[in-house]
């Protein structure tokens, strides 16, 4: 992706002209925010900026009037979840610029015009399927084989439903990360999405009483028939089905998942990589789980999005219907 010289937050002039800044420190601080939020915003840096170009309009800095336009032509075709992120992408870029006083998409006529979006599009998002709890001994029958691939895509699956990884999080794992104890398994998290500051985490994955669906098992066999001590757990494969010494693909998740809900009889396209995380929350609620059981496993920072799949979760449980067919 091509970025523009006044995406800022890539290339920020005053930070690189400022001579009492060492070359180390502008180097970290073209680093406040991770790789994936800079291009997402990169590229909606460059939706805006074509938008300003075809009506003749100056991007940096913009008016509110521009925004509210822009916003609003978007909605035509765009959720309003897109549409909120494409305003923070032009906020964050003329925050860079130096207008934090004077920011255009802090403006209330744009925050108005976003609110007016919302109510007429809705904010609801349809995720991907969860692999439940229940799918797990499903997953474990057609994982019974003892070849390595099958071995590592079972690994694979059940650590990441069991520690309700994201996926980036799941091919970072490096064999150093993983400390073993007569419990089960510690994952050290170094750094993840909603970690931006690197404080790390460790993510404690018990001994499943059924070993067939047991994710410290499944890890414990692929490491000991892959031979592999050290580096990346998680690892592609040589043309020998030899594994590399190069972590994982995290693209790769979602094919792994994918390929196995198929065999399933179930429709691919309905799961991602996600699936995992997703799967895991939505079980935990499913059995009960409070809030802050469930956050501790998922790390997620703000509720609000473990409240979605308590609500998920709890459907048919907490259904009135269902109550009165049931009704003693």
């Amino acid at each position: 992706m091509n970025v523009r010289d006044d995406f800022l937050l890539y290339n920020n002039k005053e930070i690189n002209k400022n001579v009492l800044l060492s070359a180390k420190s502008k180097r970290r601080m073209r680093k406040s925010k991770s790789d994936n939020t800079l291009k997402s915003y990169a590229a909606d840096w460059n939706d805006f900026t074509d938008w300003c170009e075809a009506n003749k309009l100056c991007p940096l800095p913009c008016k509110p009037e521009d925004i509210v336009n822009y916003i609003n032509d978007l909605a035509d075709n765009a959720k309003a979840n897109t549409v909120s992120r494409r305003v923070t992408a032009i906020s964050e870029n003329h925050i860079a610029g130096g207008y934090q006083e004077n920011n255009p998409a802090k403006h209330v006529m744009v925050h108005n015009a976003m609110q007016a979006i919302r109510r007429e599009k809705g904010t609801f998002q349809h995720g991907k399927a969860p692999i439940l709890m229940e799918t797990l001994p499903l997953l474990a029958d057609m994982l019974s084989g003892s070849d390595l691939v099958t071995l590592r895509d079972k690994a694979l699956l059940f650590l990441g439903f069991a520690g309700a990884f994201r996926r980036s999080e799941l091919v970072a794992v490096q064999i150093e990360d993983l400390t073993f104890t007569t419990q089960g398994m510690v994952v050290f998290i170094p750094q993840s999405k909603g970690d931006q500051l690197g404080a790390g985490s460790e993510i404690a994955i018990p001994y499943a009483p059924q070993k067939e669906i047991c994710a410290v098992r499944a890890v414990r066999n692929w490491m000991e028939a892959a031979g592999i001590t050290s580096g990346p757990l998680f690892r592609g494969f040589k043309r020998n089905l030899q594994p590399r010494d190069t972590q994982l693909n995290d693209k790769a998740v979602a094919e792994i998942v994918k390929k196995y809900m198929a065999r399933l009889g179930l429709d691919p396209s309905d799961f991602a990589g996600h699936s995992l995380r997703r799967g895991f929350a939505t079980s935990a609620a499913q059995h009960d789980l409070n809030t802050l059981e469930i956050m501790r496993q998922t790390r997620h920072k703000s509720e609000k999005m473990v409240h979605r799949y308590i609500e998920q979760g709890n459907l048919f449980k907490e259904n009135a219907l269902d109550k009165m067919f049931n009704k003693k």
